[in-house]
């Protein structure tokens, strides 16, 4: 007597297991994945939000520098304006002793012989014109202003010639000059004068000056 086994359903359910043990899987991988995805964008969020805080403090502190740096240009602008207005007080004050230190010097300086006529100033700049004896009356003038003057600097004659006609009261051929110098400018704090040399003619006195 044969026996028949029918394993057709054996195989069908052991084809169902498989089918669910690989569903299953699936989806155990699906969610693995799923996991895995959220935890490294958590990850990455969570340094991505870091460094957003750290670029918002960045541009937080650099608005406070840009203010810091405003502040600190108005402060360097009010200094140099002060500065300004300091030096222009302390050239005010300079200026205003000028005239007394110019008239001071060209009567000590100017030798015998030599006849004032007109000075003319342009800030430091100064230009004289006058009368001489001699050329050798003028060098000597040039020499006084360039050597033995406190206040008085870089004489330059401009031009010397034979005068078309003296000063009243004088009756004698005399030389028409012009010359330029320059003020110092602190003249408060020039060196002091140094001595005139031995047998040095003095100083003669000059005419009424015209401005």
């Amino acid at each position: 007597m044969k026996v028949r086994i029918n394993l057709l359903p054996h195989r069908e359910a052991r084809r169902e297991r498989q089918k669910r043990s690989f569903y299953l899987l699936t989806l155990a991988s699906v969610v693995a994945g799923g996991v895995l995805v959220f935890l490294v964008w958590s990850i990455l969020e969570g340094y991505l939000n870091g460094q957003r805080e750290r670029n918002t403090m960045i541009e937080t502190e650099n608005r406070k520098l840009d203010v810091q740096i405003r502040e600190i240009a108005t402060l360097k602008q009010e200094i140099e304006g002060l500065r300004s207005r300091q030096k222009a007080v302390e050239d005010l004050q300079s200026d205003r002793n000028q005239p007394v230190f110019l008239l001071d010097e060209l009567t000590r300086l100017t030798p015998e012989g030599i006849y004032l006529r007109s000075i003319k100033q342009e800030d430091r700049k100064v230009n004289l014109t006058g009368w001489a004896a001699s050329n050798e009356r003028v060098s000597e003038f040039l020499r006084n202003l360039q050597n033995n003057s406190r206040y008085l600097e870089r004489p330059e004659l401009v031009e010397i010639k034979l005068a078309a006609q003296s000063p009243q009261g004088i009756q004698r051929r005399l030389f028409d000059f012009a010359l330029n110098f320059t003020m110092k400018t602190s003249p408060d704090k020039a060196p002091a004068t140094p001595a005139l040399k031995a047998g040095a003619p003095q100083p003669g006195a000059a005419p009424a000056v015209k401005g």
